[in-house]
């Protein structure tokens, strides 16, 4: 049986991102999945004194190495700012320096949601840019605007946007 990843790129406790990728993991049929939390996964503030000094974060080589094992990924962006959380970008710093093929050629469902009515287009933008750089395999997106508008009780409640995830569902599974 596929097993596959679901994490957000976020470190709320609260995370809607991660409500997001844990609902959409659990619509892809007749697959294991494992939900990760980047809270499980702390690491230093990366850089290039730090790496030296310290060598590779023994939490970002077990990422790389979950990643690795999987057979794809459903990752869910938080924004802030525009651009990638901060937990976020530092954990993708530190898996390239291990990995440069940081993402390994995987089926991968990038999504993004905010309470806002874009739904994280910018940070997805963003991602959709620069993720193929790193062997991501981007088979679909999905935003997922005003998120306390079209999501509750842990599952989409606009019929629209289900409808759409679940074709974007269909596609990552067709990959896997």
């Amino acid at each position: 049986m596929k097993h596959i990843i679901a994490f957000a790129g976020s470190n709320s406790k609260q995370s809607i991102n991660k409500q997001l990728a844990s609902y959409a993991a659990g619509l892809v049929l007749d697959t294991e999945y494992t939900v990760l939390d980047l809270n499980d996964f702390e690491v230093p503030l990366y850089s290039v004194d730090a790496e030296l000094e310290n060598g590779l974060p023994d939490q970002a080589v077990r990422l790389v190495e979950m990643i690795k094992k999987a057979d794809g990924l459903i990752i869910s962006l938080a924004e802030h700012n525009g651009a990638y959380t901060a937990v976020f970008k530092n954990m993708f710093d530190w898996m390239s320096r291990i990995e440069p093929k940081t993402f390994q050629n995987k089926p991968m469902l990038l999504m993004a949601t905010s309470p806002g009515a874009r739904g994280g287009l910018s940070v997805l933008d963003m991602a959709k840019d620069r993720f193929p750089r790193h062997d991501a395999q981007i088979v679909s997106t999905f935003s997922l605007p005003s998120f306390y508008e079209n999501f509750s009780e842990g599952k989409l409640s606009n019929p629209e946007l289900e409808a759409q995830l679940l074709e974007d569902i269909k596609l990552f599974k067709t990959a896997l």
